[in-house]
Order: C-alpha cells, then sequence, then structure tokens
C-alpha cells in the first residue's frame, strides 16, 4: 500500500508493480502529487513566461527591435491548467496500465498493521474499511509553512500556491524568505513587471548555497531594480487601507523597517503531511513529523516505508521518484542483488531564476570547512562563443575536483540552461568520472557546454 501519488508513491507503485507486487495507492488529492502539480509544475511554466518576456528586453542586443508584450492572465491560467492536466493524465495512465489500484481517499494508521482508508461517494457519504498489507509507503509530501503572525487571504497575502497565477497580478510585491522559492518568485515577479522587494533574514540570499553563485544573482536582482531587505526578518503582514483609500499589504521586519506593497507572498518553508496520519499509533519514530528513515527508507517498523518529503532529506521531486525506486526493489527483495544505495550527496539540483543556478556533489565551502584538498576551476560564460551568440554571458561554471585523483566531486553552475548543464557534472560526480572524460568529451562547438570542458581541463 502508498499514501500519497506525487512522485515518490506514483514511481514506487510502477516500478512494484512491473516487480509483480499487488499494489495500492491511496491519494486525496491529484494523482501526481500536490506539490508537483500545485506547486513546481505550475511555477516552473509561469517562469518559463516571465523568461520570455525578459528574453524580449535583449532583443535590441540581437539586432532586432525590443518589444513589450503584455500578460494574457486567461491565457497564461489555461496554459497552466492544460499543462497540469496533461501531466496528471499521463500520470494515471500509466498506473493503471501497471495494474496499480487507485483509490480516492484518506488513509491513517491504526497501528502498525492496520490502516483505515476512508473514501466519499458522489453523494457525500463516507466509507470506512480497514486493510492490512505487507509493507506500507508513505509518501504524503507537504504544504507551505504559515506562522502564527501571517494569515493569508488568497487575494493580496499570499502563500506559494495562491500564486500560479494571483487572481491579479500585482503592481508591487513583498517576497518574505530568500531560500530557493523566494529567489524564484522574485525572478517571475519582476519579469512580469512587478516592482518587487525580498526580505532577507540574513546577509545573502540563498544563504545555503556558494557565495559566488548567489552574488551574480543578488547583482542580476538589483540590476533588475528589486530591493533587498538584508538582515530582515518579517514579524508581521497586513492588510490594510492607506489614507488614500487604496488597498495595501505592510509587512513589518524585527528591526523596525516596514514595507509597502500591493501583495505580498510567503516564501519561509513548509510542514509534513503527517498530522492526520496516526504516526504515534504505529509507533513511527519521527522529528515533528517527517519520519525517520535509514538508507533503504525504512522506518523504525521495518515494513513500513517513508519517501519524497517527509523523509527529512533533500525535497527535490527527482530524489522522491528515486526514493520510490529504491523502495520498491527493497520490498521486493532487490536489495539481495545488485542494488546502488541512493547517495543524496550526489543528488543535483537548480533554481530557475534568471540566470538559473545548479549544483551537485560536494560544495567548495563544505570542503574548506573540513580542510579537505580540493581543485577548483571556474571558467566565465563571458569566454564561451555560444554565450555571446545568445547575448547573455551571464554567469560561470565551476568544477570541483580532487587534485589527486582528478575525480569530479560536485560543481556548480550560474547561467543559461544551468538545470540541463549540471546534468554532465552530475553523471561524472554519481559515476567517479574523472575531469579528463569531460576534457576529452568530443563537445558540439558552438555550444555553452563548452565552458564545461574548458572548467574541467
Amino acid at each position: 500500500m502508498i499514501i500519497g501519488g506525487g512522485p515518490a508513491g506514483n514511481t514506487a507503485a510502477t516500478h512494484a508493480a512491473r516487480l509483480g507486487a499487488e499494489v495500492t495507492l491511496i491519494e486525496r488529492d491529484v494523482i501526481g502529487g500536490a506539490a508537483h502539480l500545485w506547486d513546481c509544475i505550475p511555477s516552473k511554466t509561469m517562469i518559463a513566461t516571465g523568461g520570455a518576456i525578459a528574453f524580449t528586453r535583449r532583443l535590441e542586443g540581437m539586432g532586432l527591435e525590443q518589444q513589450a508584450p503584455e500578460v494574457d492572465v486567461e491565457a497564461l491560467t489555461e496554459r497552466i491548467e492544460s499543462i497540469k492536466m496533461r501531466l496528471q493524465r499521463s500520470t494515471t495512465n500509466l498506473l493503471t496500465s501497471q495494474g496499480v489500484t487507485l483509490v480516492h481517499g484518506t488513509a491513517r494508521f491504526l497501528s502498525a498493521n492496520d490502516i483505515e482508508v476512508t473514501t466519499v461517494d458522489d453523494d457525500g457519504v463516507p466509507t470506512v474499511k480497514v486493510i492490512q498489507a505487507d509493507a506500507v509507503l508513505v509518501a504524503t509530501g507537504t504544504r507551505p509553512r504559515i506562522p502564527e503572525w501571517c494569515h493569508p487571504d488568497g487575494e493580496r497575502i499570499l502563500t506559494t500556491r495562491d500564486c500560479y497565477p494571483p487572481k491579479t497580478f500585482p503592481e508591487s510585491i513583498t517576497v518574505v524568505g530568500s531560500g530557493v522559492t523566494g529567489v524564484e518568485f522574485v525572478h517571475m515577479f519582476s519579469s512580469f513587471g512587478a516592482k518587487v522587494t525580498l526580505v532577507v533574514s540574513r546577509q545573502q540570499v540563498l544563504p545555503n548555497k556558494d557565495p559566488e553563485v548567489a552574488a551574480v544573482l543578488e547583482d542580476d536582482f538589483l540590476k533588475r531594480g528589486v530591493s533587498l531587505l538584508k538582515g530582515a526578518r518579517a514579524i508581521a503582514i497586513d492588510r490594510v487601507t492607506n489614507e488614500a483609500g487604496v488597498e495595501e499589504v505592510v509587512v513589518r521586519c524585527d528591526d523596525g523597517r516596514v514595507v509597502r506593497s500591493s501583495h505580498a507572498v510567503l516564501a519561509i518553508g513548509s510542514v509534513p503531511n503527517t498530522d492526520t496520519l496516526g504516526l504515534d499509533a504505529a509507533g513511527l519514530q519521527h522529528d515533528g513529523g517527517y519520519v525517520t528513515i535509514n538508507r533503504h527508507c525504512q522506518s523504525n517498523v521495518p515494513h513500513i516505508y517513508a519517501a519524497g518529503d517527509i523523509s527529512g532529506k533533500l525535497p527535490l521531486s527527482s530524489v522522491a521518484s528515486m526514493q520510490g525506486r529504491k523502495v520498491a526493489e527493497h520490498v521486493m527483495g532487490l536489495q539481495k542483488v545488485a542494488h546502488r544505495h541512493l547517495d543524496y550527496d550526489k543528488a543535483a539540483s537548480a533554481i530557475f531564476t534568471e540566470p538559473e543556478i545548479a549544483d551537485v556533489g560536494l560544495a567548495e565551502a563544505d570542503a574548506f570547512a573540513v580542510g579537505r584538498k580540493i581543485r577548483v576551476t571556474k571558467v566565465p560564460f563571458s569566454s564561451t562563443p555560444k554565450a555571446l551568440i545568445n547575448n547573455d554571458w551571464r554567469g560561470f561554471v565551476k568544477i570541483i575536483s580532487d587534485p589527486a585523483t582528478g575525480v569530479v566531486l560536485g560543481g556548480s553552475i550560474v547561467g543559461r540552461h544551468a538545470a540541463e548543464l549540471i546534468s554532465v557534472i552530475a553523471l561524472a560526480v554519481t559515476a567517479n568520472l574523472k575531469v579528463t572524460d569531460i576534457v576529452e568529451s568530443l563537445l558540439v562547438h558552438p555550444a555553452l557546454a563548452e565552458a564545461l570542458a574548458e572548467a574541467a581541463d
């Protein structure tokens, strides 16, 4: 039994079914995952549209007359919904084609072996039954964290899920939270022409990223007219009517600074969707709702697994999908044969700002923190012909390797198509390739990937 139909759940379901398991998947909302279809895909769709608008601002440098496109909110909304529905249908069809039983309902543990499943018919009449399974995967995901001092209304005070797109496009907006989600919102709304203020609780955006990477992004934000409130932590967000009779949102910070804008959006993390699952009834160890797992994604109760965001590991769809695959293999006994354990330190991640940011493996700062010897090479895109052709040479490629063996340990990319280019370094990190393997690859010319070979050289 699988509880949750997001990337972890549906991957585990299809893979286990192919391996011969009888699979039942329970999902209360949408197959494909609420976070995937309500957050990731809609946000990246809007970012793509915003990126197209931003690109038009560079047309003059490419020998074309600069354009000023207007946003068709209705068409954009239809586009987002169309993509979501297409992906949902595709995932559902794949599951049913593999013989997976889909149940639209909720589940909770009565004990480690008994699971109560509740479904509701078309007339609103609930049906409750208790089911047992040889193995159970919990993959219920997370939802936006909302602090006590903020009360989102879905109109002007927004959570991340109110923004795809918002009911009205903001003239100005304050983004609270400078992590991955926050900076993507800054990029998205500034691309659509809004005046954006970013509340940064520390002294750099993306506090957990390479300072050189953050510096490139900050520089781009400032050039766009984004205001950065560094060292400020929001403590209150209120919707008010000013002296001119205009509604606005006031964000108050702990250092006394106040920001006024037409809208505000919270992007300060998430909380696990496990509060109604009966984790304690099942005897599951957890930390604030995040289930504790081992390298097989097993909880302390051997036949109960957890994957995706609620596992407390990297909150990435790619990681969730791979966890689901590994769970299916472990349940079906494949760990007794060839079975590669999931190494979270080798997971690639990307931030879809402009320029894009991507990294994988060992970070430069982490290596220095533990005194590890590394070789760091960095090549700016400004020396790459294709970047000049594209009229966009922001950013760089950085590769980290072992100076003794030449094995690629990690890397960072800032620039156009960074999310695609990082795959080369990710493959090298996963397969323990050497920098010479990249250097001696016959890459396309002209291409942005040439910067990878130059950095590896």
